[in-house]
């Protein structure tokens, strides 16, 4: 488990993380999204003991990763947004090198080298110079890294930026199989990304945490105003008419009226579920039929848009318990 408690950074005037706090448990896929600049590779260094905190502690398994480092960070294995390759070197030489580097036991160098290339499919890679590699390839090679020493908790910050589609494709699969046997935390600011990938979301805006949920969780809870989408059989004013004796509507916006049909997106109060049992008796009394009607449910970029608006002075974090 890690446990990441008031952690905070400043850079004088400036704080980059602003108390945050949460804990993630083994055995699942995490993203960390937000817009660049919200914190997130600020909150991945200091958890991984890159960057010291201003304040607050991060554990890793009971480990503190500041005054235990050593320790905390054999349970770590971390790809920074910029991989610290060589060129000069093929990935075997260079993953050899850093499984030195992390202190591996000679005996088991080879062992490690080796499931790592097969972690990563880089078994036919794995003689070539990291300079003539694609850019989808040398993120292998970071990601094969920091598999080595059998860690945890792979930790990997942007892990897909700069690659083109079927590349962003091939990581996300290699992510996929990852979160079978480690504990993943990847942070992005591409929402599809993490809507793909991650099991629960931490979403961070100015250094904030102000959600923390799965994506399922977070699209049922929070929805961007409360819309339906209605078609009915009648004329924009029939239609305004029913809709004044339905309290639940507070606003309607008309998309057409032809040939006496008409659609509208309606801004509705209250649960969904019973504005549209509301609406149906009232077409209903009416003798009006309704053609179509459709709740939104809002989606992770309409959450994302939410959530990372400026938030108000001393609002507090929405976490799982109070989404």
């Amino acid at each position: 488990m890690i446990a990441v408690e008031h952690l905070t950074k400043r850079y004088g005037s400036f704080t980059a993380v602003d108390d945050i706090s949460f804990t993630l448990e083994q055995g699942h896929i995490y993203g960390f999204l937000g817009p660049n600049g919200a914190g997130k590779s600020t909150t991945m260094n200091m958890m991984t003991g890159c960057l010291a905190a201003t304040a607050g502690s991060v554990t890793i398994d009971g480990l503190d990763i500041f005054e235990q480092a050593r320790e905390a960070k054999k349970l770590l294995g971390y790809l920074p947004e910029i991989p610290p390759l060589y060129p000069e070197q093929t990935p075997e030489e260079y993953l050899r090198f850093v499984a030195e580097a992390k202190g591996l036991p000679k005996a088991q160098i080879d062992a490690q080298v080796a499931k790592a290339l097969a972690e990563t499919r880089l078994e036919p890679m794995a003689n070539r110079l990291i300079r003539h590699l694609s850019k989808g390839y040398r993120q292998r090679v970071g990601i094969a890294q920091a598999l080595l020493g059998d860690p945890h908790y792979i930790i990997l910050d942007e892990p897909t930026v700069g690659l083109d589609p079927l590349q962003i494709i091939e990581i996300r699969d290699l992510i996929h199989e990852l979160g079978q046997t480690h504990t993943v935390i990847l942070s992005s600011h591409i929402l599809s990304e993490v809507q793909a990938i991650c099991e629960s979301v931490l979403i961070i805006a100015h250094g904030k945490l102000v959600a923390f949920d799965t994506p399922q969780n977070l699209e049922n809870r929070l929805t961007s105003g409360g819309r339906l989408t209605l078609s009915a059989d009648c004329s924009a004013e029939a239609l305004h008419r029913i809709l004044a004796a339905v309290p639940a509507v507070c606003d309607c916006r008309l998309l057409t009226a032809e040939e006496g049909r008409c659609k509208a997106q309606l801004e509705i109060t209250g649960d969904a579920a019973e504005a549209c049992r509301a609406l149906f008796f009232a077409f209903a009394k009416a003798e009006t039929a309704i053609l179509q009607l459709t709740p939104e449910k809002a989606d992770l970029e309409n959450i994302f848009i939410e959530l990372t608006d400026a938030q108000p002075d001393g609002k507090e974090p929405r976490h799982e318990s109070d989404l």
